[in-house]
């Protein structure tokens, strides 16, 4: 059983885009030569034109290349959604180099972890971030570079103090770039070099790098746009999604491809901040989780802005209530709201609701390009029949090159079908026989805290240094106060020695050893010290079991 898509295509006038994708550098070039003065960035009170990005990127560019980087080099990118985002992006795309988006919010060895594991030679952070490397217990040998931004660099310049990191060479962003030539010809790259290493949990619980080529970036934001047509050089977007995120990034890149002006939002929680931005200009395209639509909604400002410009709100990460989708179209309008939906190692989007034809429940039809077959759990052989739940997969011009060294990972999650590489999500759903895609479960053990993923055996195996846990799992429960987020709940099964141990300053401690070893969001909420970690008749932890007793 195929993806019926074509039929719908046909009925709401989608085009299917070609596979002709320059890389962003490019695009930026394109829009420099013709369309200089046009607004490509709004950032909190100043427009950066498209003129004037093309000239940061070149600087970016040839200050890279100076201190050595070059095509094939990884580029950490670890700031929030503030310009040089964009313009490391726009850098990295003409230099021919790689780039990695790198969580804020991980935790010192987290941090290490990503950067040795993508022998990153260079990283472009945040002056308040920065103490995260200095905090590293062992800098990672393959750093040469960090280079230190301030979020004021392009309104009014700070003069912060440097730090200091053992071995590695350290730059202020704005003396990094000073003196540089703002002209930079483009590196000749193939589509399929890749682009960008984004990170993802993994069945292993160290998260795994993603490897996006140019193509899979670029065809995914031709995919996604065509769903509504773009107008070059007009629209107005503002996306909350950090661009980090996956998410965050498609939807960045899709701005720059088509000339946008992109309202950048730096705090997504400051909804009083977007609104702001929003009344100053009306956008035709917004983007934000599902907590942060309930937010908005919430604040009485929202319900006063001009929605007459706008064409797609698009949601995702999580999933979206009859409660939430009623409330945001009375304000917002009627098909106007639509679900995006995939995964790191699909570009991201590989699904989605259409607004004119969204069902509610539903994570969509397959995007232009792309086929979804839903295949047997077991053994991921057979096609599933309509309306029968199975492992979703999905192929496509979108679909990863694969893991970073990981060949065994990539070979289990890139299979073959009938001649086609398909990437097997680890989601079961079902189709019905319009091609909708429903979920019948996340991917397994996976929860969504804030719009984030937390992989259980990631936190279960950094716990497995306690010596006073025999055993321990990591299981999601409903938020009631946050719909569509889940609650971390840590089950532990005390070792033998460590039975009379005192419970609470046990849990104290966990909290602590979480706090310091990884991201806020996967510290876990609630402990359960229970006498032993069920088991399946096979061995495996029983978390269907321990769901019931949460």
């Amino acid at each position: 059983m195929k993806t019926p898509w074509l039929e719908h295509y046909k009925t709401l006038g989608i085009n299917v885009p070609d596979l002709n994708d320059p890389p962003l550098g490019a695009f930026l070039e394109q829009h420099a030569s013709e369309r200089p003065d046009n607004a490509a960035l709004w950032y909190v009170a100043r427009a950066i034109s498209y003129g004037e990005l093309h000239q940061h990127v070149n600087r970016f560019a040839n200050a890279l290349s100076a201190a050595g980087i070059g095509k094939g080099d990884v580029v950490g990118i670890h700031l929030p959604n503030i310009p040089q985002y964009i313009i490391a992006l726009g850098a990295i795309s003409k230099l021919g180099a790689i780039g990695s988006g790198v969580s804020p919010l991980l935790a010192p060895p987290e941090l290490a972890y990503q950067i040795n594991d993508a022998q990153m030679k260079a990283v472009l952070t945040l002056n308040d971030f920065s103490a995260a490397f200095a905090a590293m217990t062992t800098v990672p040998d393959c750093l040469e570079a960090v280079i230190i931004a301030s979020a004021k660099d392009l309104l009014a310049p700070d003069n912060f103090d440097l730090l200091h990191i053992e071995g590695v060479t350290t730059h202020r962003y704005l003396d990094f770039v000073g003196g540089q030539s703002n002209q930079f010809e483009h590196v000749k790259i193939d589509p399929h070099d890749t682009y960008m290493i984004q990170y993802t949990g993994g069945t292993t619980g160290k998260p795994k790098g993603a490897m996006l080529s140019h193509r899979n970036i670029m065809h995914n934001t031709a995919q996604t746009s065509s769903m509504t047509e773009f107008e070059i050089g007009k629209e107005v977007m503002l996306s909350a999604f950090p661009l980090f995120h996956v998410a965050g990034l498609s939807i960045g890149i899709c701005a720059l491809r088509y000339g946008a002006m992109m309202i950048l939002v730096p705090n997504p929680r400051d909804t009083d901040f977007i609104c702001t931005q929003m009344e100053k200009f009306p956008v035709n395209i917004m983007a934000a989780v599902p907590a942060l639509i309930d937010m908005l909604v919430a604040n009485p400002k929202f319900a006063t802005l001009d929605f007459s410009k706008l064409r797609a709100a698009l949601t995702g990460a999580a999933p979206m209530t009859r409660s939430s989708y009623d409330a945001f179209s009375a304000i917002v309008g009627e098909k106007k709201l639509t679900d995006i939906f995939g995964m790191t190692e699909t570009g991201p989007c590989y699904t989605t609701n259409p607004p004119e034809r969204y069902k509610l429940g539903s994570v969509g039809i397959p995007l232009p390009n792309v086929t979804v077959r839903i295949r047997d759990v077991d053994t991921g052989l057979q096609d599933m029949p309509y309306g029968e739940p199975g492992e979703i997969t999905c192929t496509g011009p979108q679909v990863m090159k694969g893991y970073l060294n990981l060949p065994k990972e990539t070979d289990n999650a890139l299979r073959e079908i009938e001649g086609e590489r398909y990437m097997f999500s680890g989601d079961v759903g079902y189709m019905d026989e319009e091609g909708y895609i429903f979920l019948c479960d996340r991917a397994k053990d996976m929860l969504i805290v804030g719009g984030y993923k937390v992989f259980s055996v990631e936190v279960e195996d950094k716990l497995s240094a306690f010596d006073e846990i025999a055993a321990c799992a990591i299981i999601g429960t409903k938020d009631e106060d946050r719909p569509g987020n889940d609650i971390v709940n840590l089950f532990v099964e005390l070792s033998p020695a460590h039975k009379n141990t005192d419970q609470d300053a046990l849990r104290d401690k966990i909290i602590a050893f979480c706090r310091e070893k990884m991201a806020a969001y996967k510290v876990p909420k609630k402990i359960h010290f229970i006498d032993a970690i069920p088991l399946t008749p096979v061995g495996k932890i029983d978390k269907k079991a321990l769901r019931v007793s949460a």
